[in-house]
């Protein structure tokens, strides 16, 4: 596989970072400690190269009736300016990825098309097979499916302080735009960049659990954005921050990686994700009838498992596939496991048979030969102070 980078690999390599594959990505797992970027995310700022990640714009007449037949969830009934949370499916009800929709005003931040516009954001090693699936499914709608990845960065600034650090490259008298943004929400925001204002699609969402906003930028213009964050942060207030912390950070939050916790072989109900499934939505959607034969089946996956929250009572940590034990049996497996941080002992999420995903349930993970004691816990691990 030819390897990928980034518009920003340039900057990531001036501030001494160390890199991995991901998804084909070389991407920045850490500039010096990840534990350090952790606990600069939860106590003040990350800075995040996201551009790894994909952009499809969806457009034309028949854009929210095709995406309500494209994904699971009921994408025609979330208003311009919001954004969406869901998954693409195939028709046996396997997750291909789980991805976010903003949808947008026709010609704000959007291709031109006369009526209003859908970004769908899926994950780095699915974005081509999800371009790849809508631009099949579009087929009988008056729907228009662009893959932009290619021309698109995605810089991320997450933390209590990302507020702050953003406005200072906006505009005071478009400081409301920021202010007022709500979660899972996007704007038009104009930011400066070497002196010039940059119209640029701010949303805030995010995967660390925090507070933070992804700014989708044109590959021309993302160094030029990701130099004027740095530069107008204070010593120890934006910290660039890589994949490692980013992991630990999705994990404390309870929230789910493709490949890990999702998969062609697993199913929503499974993944604690059934709401996200709008069985009650009018008209036939790719995976329809599997997901509501799953649903109606109760366990939420052939095998009988679920996705739990596991809290280490020991110190060492579980790890992806290790096994999970009840009384010497194997009752399950972890999907995502390591020390939290913030919290200060070992967290896991795991694929566990029902009859032991009970709150408060005893359980062990075999790691390496030596069971170690876990209990199942709420998810998220780790809610911010709002």
């Amino acid at each position: 596989m030819t390897e990928k980078y980034t518009a920003l690999y340039d900057e990531h390599k001036k501030l001494g970072a160390s890199f991995t594959d991901f998804g084909g990505w070389q991407m920045p797992l850490k500039y010096s400690s990840e534990l350090a970027e952790h606990h600069a995310v939860r106590q003040s700022a990350g800075l995040f190269d996201l551009s790894h990640m994909g952009e499809v714009w969806v457009t034309g007449p028949d854009a929210a009736a095709f995406l309500d037949y494209a994904l699971v969830g009921k994408i025609s009934a979330m208003p311009v300016g919001k954004a969406k949370y869901s998954l693409i499916c195939d028709e046996d009800g396997g997750i291909i990825d789980d991805l976010i929709t903003y949808r947008r005003p026709a010609g704000e931040g959007a291709p031109e098309g006369g009526s209003d516009a859908f970004l769908v954001v899926p994950n780095a090693g699915n974005a081509a097979v999800v371009a790849a699936a809508l631009a099949e499914r579009a087929a009988g709608f008056d729907a228009n499916v662009e893959d932009a990845s290619a021309t698109t960065s995605l810089i991320a600034v997450q933390g209590p302080k990302a507020q702050e650090l953003l406005l200072r490259l906006v505009p005071a008298a478009q400081h409301e735009l920021v202010t007022e943004l709500k979660y899972y929400a996007a704007v038009v925001v104009p930011i400066l960049v070497g002196g010039a204002g940059l119209d640029l699609l701010l949303a805030r969402t995010g995967y660390t659990g925090e507070d933070g906003f992804e700014i989708f930028v044109s590959n021309d213009d993302a160094a030029g954005l990701w130099q004027a964050l740095i530069a107008i942060a204070d010593d120890g207030e934006l910290n660039p921050a890589g994949l490692a912390s980013r992991d630990s950070l999705r994990l404390e939050a309870g929230m789910p990686l493709y490949g890990n916790e999702l998969s062609l072989q697993g199913d929503p109900f499974a993944a604690g994700l059934g709401p996200v499934v709008a069985l009650s939505k009018e008209g036939d959607f790719v995976g329809r009838a599997a997901l509501a034969a799953k649903k109606e089946a109760g366990a939420g996956s052939t095998s009988g498992r679920r996705l739990v929250g596991l809290k280490g009572l020991g110190r060492r940590a579980g790890r992806a596939h290790y096994p999970v034990l009840k009384d010497g049996n194997i009752v399950g497996e972890v999907t995502s496991g390591q020390p939290s941080p913030t919290l200060g002992y070992p967290i896991a999420m795991a694929y566990v048979d029902v009859e032991f995903t009970e709150v408060g349930t005893a359980l062990e993970v075999d790691l390496r030969g030596k069971a170690e004691p876990f209990e199942v816990v709420d998810l998220p691990f780790y809610k911010r102070a709002k």
